[in-house]
């Protein structure tokens, strides 16, 4: 692998940490066995190591790169790092609830598998009050750790957001204060049938919306048999065929063009952005299909295929509309799955089930899921007056621990609150 200096090199600064999940544009070309990596590919941070960064490349997996070799994507982005880096040293402290969620909770953790933290934290009372927004998320660095603002957790909560439900209730669960306690005992106020919208109504749309892209995947080796049997196909010419496959529904044909032809400008977008086709237009597309052009297997055509036909979402999705299904109807959720349904979930997780058959699955799910809901003891809302009561009090016993500088993290050892910036937001020009 070869790779020689960009221009781009004097454009972000300092060098900071890149949190787990940024967005990055990579400095440099390289050659990756025959293949040309050009300057400017997309991907998303996924771990520190050595000195640089794993990044997830569309359509090529992990890559290694020095942090001099990536831009961040976004304006500001290297300045947002160092903020969530320092809010994270500082205020790690000042957690109240923990515990190990995603697989290791589920039951379904392999080899493989991270061992991911999720938690709450309460913010110092200096941190609460001035012109410096507050951070409402810690994130360690390698993205395995994350802790919601105690506030932004009861507000989640309320919208029965299933990764906060999660964490409040796993059997791992463990409160590191006595405001934790609060959370744990006042937990199922936060509980009713609005399960059914946020986590398996939730599900099943993003199941479904997965096989149409796994559909639109399948169509792009079909676009590519066209352009070789054809070269003379115009780009309205593709798109026309391609909407009389499509199975999606639109309102015209007119429309039904207009979606198709947004397609394959997508397609050839994105197979231009890393590196199959020489530029980004339809002639490129057609000279790569003619040269024999093709996307092997674990490759993709896009972000969104990237991240939404993964197994591992898959399998989650129906996991959820399993778990929804089981709390309504018996009020008390249960979060390791056992017996056939692991063994199902694992072989999904796997990649050894196909999409299609996971998607007409959770449809066979869907009556169980509507009769839970109407036949369950869950109340219709959560409970606003327990949440209204719990913040007071948890306000009052911030104010409190800070006014008489009672020992730790939010009183007498109470980190620092960071001073206003003349970019932050709450701060005129």
């Amino acid at each position: 692998m070869d790779s020689r200096p960009s221009p781009l090199d004097v454009l972000d600064g300092a060098p900071s940490v890149l949190p787990h999940g940024a967005e990055v544009t990579t400095r440099v070309e390289r050659l990756l066995g025959e293949r040309r990596l050009p300057p400017g590919l997309v991907g998303r941070v996924t771990r520190a190591r050595d000195g640089g960064y794993d990044v997830q490349v569309l359509g090529l997996g992990e890559v290694w790169f020095r942090r001099d070799e990536l831009l961040p994507r976004r304006e500001g982005q290297a300045a947002f790092a160092v903020r969530r880096e320092t809010a994270w040293s500082a205020l790690r402290q000042c957690a109240v609830l923990e515990a190990t969620v995603g697989s290791r909770a589920w039951g379904l953790a392999d080899a493989t598998s991270d061992t991911d933290v999720r938690g709450a934290f309460l913010l110092p009372f200096r941190w609460t009050a001035g012109l410096v927004e507050p951070p409402r998320d810690l994130v360690s660095a390698d993205g395995s750790h994350t802790f919601w603002e105690v506030e932004k957790t009861i507000a989640q909560a309320l919208r029965a957001d299933p990764n906060t439900l999660e964490l409040l209730f796993v059997p791992s669960v463990r409160a590191l204060d006595e405001v934790g306690e609060w959370l744990l005992s006042a937990r199922h106020a936060f509980v009713s049938k609005q399960l059914f919208g946020s986590f398996g109504r939730y599900a099943l749309r993003q199941l479904d919306s997965l096989t149409k892209s796994a559909r639109l995947a399948a169509h792009r080796d079909t676009v590519l048999d066209w352009l070789r049997a054809n070269p003379a196909l115009t780009l309205d010419d593709v798109a026309a065929r391609l909407a009389d496959l499509s199975p999606r529904e639109h309102a015209s044909s007119a429309e039904a063009l207009l979606a198709t032809k947004t397609y394959l400008k997508q397609l050839y977008r994105s197979l231009a952005d890393q590196g199959f086709i020489a530029a980004n237009d339809f002639a490129s597309l057609k000279a790569w299909a003619l040269a024999g052009g093709v996307v092997h297997r674990g490759d993709d055509d896009g972000e969104t295929f990237a991240r939404r036909l993964s197994p591992r979402n898959a399998y989650n999705l129906l996991r959820l509309i399993h778990l929804a299904t089981g709390w309504l109807r018996t009020g008390a959720p249960s979060f390791e799955a056992t017996g056939a349904l692991r063994a199902r979930l694992l072989d999904i997780k796997g990649g050894g089930v196909p999409l299609s058959e996971v998607l007409a699955e959770a449809e066979a799910l869907a009556p169980a899921l509507e009769a839970a809901r109407d036949t369950s003891p869950l109340p219709d809302g959560p409970d606003l007056a327990a949440a209204h009561g719990l913040l007071q009090r948890i306000a009052e016993v911030r104010a409190a621990r800070w006014l008489s500088r009672a020992p730790g993290p939010w009183g007498h050892d109470a980190p620092p609150a960071p001073a206003p910036a003349s970019t932050d937001p709450r701060v005129g020009p």
